[in-house]
């Protein structure tokens, strides 16, 4: 067999062209995936940041609300309506001609709202 000295032959320059694109691509694919993996952590990162700072707007509202019922004097309770009572008194004067029908019939339901 006759070895040939000098350039490589078609075989020899297909081969050296594929390793060099093979490590090209790999190499490329790691590179890659590295960056995903530090985008993927700075996000993360970010997301427990604002998850952080979320729960301590809430902390503090709350905070806030439990501080200003403490501070406020309780509300004093709406007195109860007699609505039997009342629906007399509406019926005595529209017998007596101070309220008339339609009057009557928006103030009864008002009154039963």
């Amino acid at each position: 067999m006759i070895r040939r000295v000098g350039r490589p032959g078609l075989i020899g320059l297909a081969a050296r062209t594929a390793v060099v694109a093979g490590t090209a691509t790999a190499v490329s694919g790691a590179m890659s995936s590295n960056q995903q993996k530090k985008a993927q952590a700075q996000y993360e990162q970010e997301q427990y940041q604002a998850a952080q700072q979320q729960a301590a707007m809430q902390q503090a509202a709350q905070q806030a609300v439990a501080a200003q019922a403490a501070a406020a004097p309780p509300a004093p309770a709406a007195p109860a309506v007699d609505v039997v009572a009342e629906l007399q008194k509406l019926a005595a004067l529209k017998d007596a001609g101070v309220l008339s029908d339609d009057e009557f019939a928006a103030a009864k339901a008002k009154l039963l709202a």
